[in-house]
């Protein structure tokens, strides 16, 4: 099949594009799997999981390695905020395209927008010096695993928000018209016809703001508390991997230094367990 020019050109930048994208993701798990070998070979991945505590400055031998309290604060804090934001975002996306007026609806998704662009460590100074010292009254210390929920559920809802609306807007008009010309309400319109149409939007605005959640550095640093330790309740302060990283790459040497990216490479499965899990359920083998 005869193709112009400009097409074969345009095809040969989009596959070399493509290439680069998955050249980048390729260097990066390659990176950290150099990084984290010395820690590997020396202290072995089921130290990772089994040791007492974690304080790694003590070497290979005397050190303790143990990354099971942060992966259990980060994926505690993740997913409550996702159990948070989603139907709070989902309930945001339908008043905005189906229940708002367009005067009142173009200003809130206006506002959403606003939310969304606000610097992560702004929200973190604002939870500090606001939604802790709230939390502490009710149940100190305040710096919380529950202070980590609630302001990456602030963090992430505009995602849920503004993706899910964008999925819905994109339902075909003729899908909506035909439903009401069968006489169904509002809600059934939306419950039978926009949400089926619109799943594959709305999966992908979840799979998304679920990354953001467990990435999330900087705010959670600044109010989940930082003490290394398997939380009893969610009044208890906590540390993330994402924390950890960034409060002691700074000044990690050797097998510290390793472990630390070990850390990463954790989150890095962690995320490709996540989409690996998305494609599984998109491609139907799991009804929901």
């Amino acid at each position: 099949m005869y193709r112009p020019s400009s097409d074969m050109l345009l095809l040969a930048i989009l596959r070399c594009l493509a290439l680069i994208a998955v050249a980048i993701v390729l260097l990066i798990v390659v990176f950290l799997l150099i990084e984290s070998l010395p820690a590997v070979r020396s202290v072995g991945m089921l130290r990772f999981f089994g040791d007492a505590s974690w304080h790694p400055a003590g070497g290979a031998e005397a050190g303790r390695f143990n990354l099971t309290p942060m992966l259990i604060g980060t994926v505690a804090a993740a997913a409550g905020a996702v159990l948070l934001a989603v139907p709070l975002g989902m309930g945001s996306a339908l008043f905005c395209r189906f229940y708002a007026p367009r005067r009142i609806g173009g200003v809130y998704r206006r506002l959403v927008e606003l939310l969304a662009g606000i610097p992560s460590v702004v929200y973190g100074f604002w939870g500090l010096m606001v939604l802790a010292p709230l939390i502490r009254q009710w149940q100190p210390p305040g710096q919380s695993l529950l202070a980590g929920i609630l302001i990456l559920t602030i963090m992430i809802l505009p995602t849920v928000a503004l993706l899910s609306e964008s999925s819905l807007r994109s339902v075909p008009r003729s899908y909506l018209d035909g439903a009401s010309a069968l006489g169904l309400s509002r809600w059934s319109t939306i419950r039978g016809v926009a949400l089926p149409a619109a799943w594959g939007g709305i999966f992908t605005a979840v799979l998304l703001a679920t990354g953001r959640a467990i990435g999330e550095t900087m705010a959670v640093l600044m109010v989940a508390g930082n003490v290394v330790q398997t939380p009893a309740s969610i009044f208890e302060p906590v540390r993330t991997l994402t924390a950890n990283i960034a409060l002691e790459l700074g000044y990690a040497m050797e097998h510290h230094r390793s472990a630390l990216f070990v850390s990463g490479l954790v989150l890095m499965v962690m995320i490709v367990v996540i989409v690996s899990l998305a494609s599984w359920i998109n491609r139907g083998r799991v009804h929901v």
